[in-house]
């Protein structure tokens, strides 16, 4: 049985309408779990079990410009403590995935405007609160919720600043082959500030890091995957698919993968203490802006409204 809407069932499916329906106790017990749990109610965040696979999908619904407002990250503080509150070693979560359905968008990373309020203000500790919230949701995210998961990024459209870092913080990535990836921060004298620096260093070294970071490019998807940051490249509209083919040809194999992914935080730990210090620079850089810096911040933030509402939500 198609299991992949659960999250948006109301109560039991057993009614003696549907006589051919026959849940076993194990799917019962799951639709009740999740009956109660507000994961598959959250604003921005479109929450969907798929029983089968043991895979939660999830795409974010972004309100407006598709980037980490203030709401969406309470969303996100949401959505991991309830995946870690309804799944753990007798109630296993295989795979995590996290995609968008704004189209031509995976996410343009974090709300420009708002940044630009609290420079204004000199509030340097909502920049603070702003950058550790986001570093601790990536962070709990590369170790996974400490869950036996496997997490998947799946990139439909543009990562920019803080949508490319928080893809850092994924163990697999399947992007199709219009997407896009920059940390374009460098342009208006900041640079991103909540966990590229630590990710891409560790991966592709101190040298090509800063690269990236102070060059302030678009990259390709074929360029990212070169990079060996993408694991897999397929065309447009494929990503779906991809997914669903990855978790099954990899099912058998998803103890040993997601042990590697934990050794793999071991050999290269990633400290919260860490990135809570680079986002005490980057809040400390950020208020070091002059007018003319927050104008361009702006005239980013317009442009890049301008296309989401010229493509619009799906």
């Amino acid at each position: 049985m198609d299991q992949s809407n659960l999250g948006a069932t109301q109560g039991p499916l057993l009614s003696a309408d549907h006589p051919d329906l026959r849940l076993d106790e194990a799917e019962i017990a799951t639709i009740s779990r999740f009956a109660a749990s507000p994961l598959f109610d959250l604003g921005q965040l479109d929450v969907r079990w798929d029983e089968e696979r043991r895979t939660l999908w999830t795409y974010m619904t972004p309100n407006g410009r598709p980037s980490f407002n203030l709401s969406m990250l309470r969303d996100f503080d949401m959505w991991q403590s309830e995946i870690a509150r309804l799944f753990g070693p007798d109630r296993e979560l295989h795979y995590l995935v996290l995609g968008s359905r704004f189209p031509g968008v995976w996410n343009f990373g974090g709300d420009l405007n708002l940044f630009a309020k609290y420079i204004r203000a000199g509030d340097r500790q909502s920049l603070v609160d702003y950058g550790r919230r986001c570093v601790n949701i990536l962070h709990q995210n590369m170790h996974r919720l400490g869950l036996p998961a496997v997490t998947i990024g799946l990139v439909q459209g543009q990562a920019l600043g803080g949508g490319f870092e928080a893809l850092l913080s994924f163990n697999v990535l399947i992007a199709e082959r219009s997407a896009k990836f920059g940390l374009p921060e460098i342009a208006f004298g900041l640079f991103p500030g909540m966990g590229a620096h630590a990710f891409l260093a560790r991966r592709l070294g101190f040298a090509k890091a800063e690269e990236m970071i102070l060059g302030g490019r678009t990259y390709s998807a074929e360029e990212i995957a070169a990079l060996g940051l993408v694991h897999q490249l397929v065309d447009d509209g494929e990503g779906e698919a991809a997914v669903r083919d990855y978790i099954r040809l990899n099912g058998r194999r998803h103890a040993g993968n997601s042990a590697v992914y934990a050794a793999s935080n071991e050999v290269l730990p990633v400290p919260i203490e860490e990135l809570n210090r680079i986002v005490d620079i980057w809040a400390d850089t950020a208020l070091k802006l002059q007018e003319k810096d927050l104008r361009l911040m702006e005239r980013l933030v317009s442009a890049q409204s301008k296309l989401s509402a010229k493509i619009g939500p799906s």
